[in-house]
């Protein structure tokens, strides 16, 4: 199935309505395509007087919220802010659920920047974790949720809703309203914990308080790192933050109940078994003879995996040894409607020859996930690989936007930015700030905010002005 770029790309936020529309969208497939070729913007962003967010021409933020302030729970709001997704309240258009993640892991520091930091609890069945070697203290990870007011730009009420994990750090929404908070370490169940971590934990966006903390044990227990969902098959995908990560999927065995279970897989190239996607020079262990060009379509297979629970956390291994192809840090990741029908595009941050990072997209078959898979295969693709700080370096976190762009949230070195990739290849900046990574990025219902964290010391903003014209700004100044 062959996909136009010029095509735009629709955001998650629109998913719902558009998801009957899926199988009828991806026969309009195109024969040909233009490749991308990266071109930047020579925008500027305007210095902010108060340090903290440098913003492109027609757009301001507000601050929503910052690690230590009190929620409405009593507890207080963690730090290290992560990923996160936005969705609408039913029959009130002014208002949104944020659910966000904090990526902190079981040390005495990030106990001191957890919700529990000024002394508060909650009840322990909600706890999924504790710290024996610590008194029993509650692992420090988790979301919280809060409910805004676009117009007003407000949190009206803020609440811990996942508690006892560890280092949660991407996820992604599901079409039924509820957030896939993943866990980004294998810690087992020993000294230092009483249950092994490194699975996916489902929290529904309407929960008004903690929820109970169930292991969706099928999707795999491995370094998580993000997670998107078809909504017209209900197949999760899941990227992996390790240097020699596999790409995942999960076909469950009843559509929107992820705890029921299912067949976890890991993607493989059809004419190199094992490949390495990675692009890396000799000097860091890549192979030059084998790299893989952008904007080369690859035909896919999925190899099954068994013993998903890995107690060995070797699931990758294993997958490498039937043929899966490995990437460098598969990290944040975007279900994208296109007019030519479904994609699911995933970062890689180390990826590329200059290590500064890959941007790939995954074809779902027109027969995706079923025995009549093989009549049309899946396929990927490099859509784009940074050749230069100035495109982007080390990217994380992606959304779609409604205007028909990649959002792309950067954890380099040194300055960081929130870039837009045009589906043409044209790049620009949107945010910039110096110390930090950007993450969470996600668009409010509507499409007129955007919503981004600084992970350190934990700051949620609100992003907001004319798009459109800065889109034509970006374009005049390529």
């Amino acid at each position: 199935m062959l996909l136009s770029r010029r095509n735009l790309i629709r955001s998650a936020a629109s998913v719902a309505i558009a998801a009957p529309a899926l199988r009828l969208l991806g026969a309009c497939a195109t024969a040909t395509r233009p490749p991308v070729t990266p071109r930047v913007s020579g925008i500027a962003l305007r210095p902010d007087p108060q340090g903290l967010l440098d913003l492109a021409p027609g757009l301001s933020y507000t601050v929503l919220s910052r690690h230590g302030q009190t929620m409405s729970d009593g507890l207080i709001e963690p730090s290290a802010h992560d990923g996160m997704a936005a969705f609408p309240v039913e029959g009130d258009a002014d208002r949104c659920i944020l659910v966000r993640n904090h990526e902190l892991g079981i040390s005495d520091e990030a106990h001191r920047d957890s919700a529990f930091a000024a002394g508060g609890s909650i009840d322990p069945v909600f706890l999924y974790d504790r710290n024996p070697a610590a008194g029993d203290r509650p692992f420090s990870g988790g979301t919280t949720t809060l409910l805004v007011n676009v117009r007003t730009r407000k949190v009206e009420r803020s609440h811990l809703s996942l508690a006892g994990t560890a280092v949660n750090c991407a996820g992604g929404p599901t079409p039924w309203g509820s957030w896939l908070s993943c866990e980004e370490t294998d810690l087992s169940a020993g000294e230092r914990a009483h249950k092994p971590h490194g699975f996916v934990f489902e929290v529904p966006a309407s929960s008004k308080g903690p929820v109970m903390p169930v292991p969706l044990t099928g999707l795999g227990r491995f370094v998580h790192e993000a997670a998107a969902i078809d909504p017209a098959t209900g197949i999760v995908y899941l990227t992996e933050d390790t240097g020699d990560s596999l790409f995942y999927r999960f076909l469950p065995n009843a559509r929107g109940e992820l705890v029921k279970g299912g067949r976890l897989q890991a993607l493989a190239l059809v004419e190199q078994a094992g490949a390495d996607t990675r692009n890396w020079t000799a000097d860091r262990g890549g192979d030059p003879a084998l790299r893989i060009a952008p904007n080369r379509l690859f035909d896919v297979r999925w190899v099954d995996l068994d013993q998903v629970e890995s107690p060995g956390a070797d699931l990758r291994m294993r997958g490498r040894a039937k043929g899966a192809a490995i990437f460098a840090r598969g990290e944040g990741m975007a279900f994208a409607l296109e007019a030519a029908g479904p994609a699911i595009y995933f970062t890689c941050t180390s990826g590329g020859v200059a290590g500064l990072g890959q941007v790939w997209r995954y074809i779902p078959s027109l027969h995706e996930g079923t025995a009549r898979e093989t009549d049309a295969p899946p396929q990927v693709e490099l859509f784009v690989e940074s050749t230069g700080q100035d495109q982007f370096e080390r990217c994380d976190n992606i959304v779609a936007s409604p205007r028909g762009e990649l959002i792309i949230c950067e954890d380099g070195d040194g300055d960081n930015f929130v870039r837009a990739v045009a589906p043409d290849g044209l790049i620009y900046p949107i945010a910039r700030e110096i110390g930090s990574e950007f993450c969470g990025a996600c668009f409010s219902p509507d499409g007129s905010t955007l919503f981004v964290n600084v992970q350190r010391p934990g700051t949620t903003f609100a992003i907001h002005g004319d798009w459109s014209a800065l889109r034509r700004e970006a374009r005049n100044a390529a």
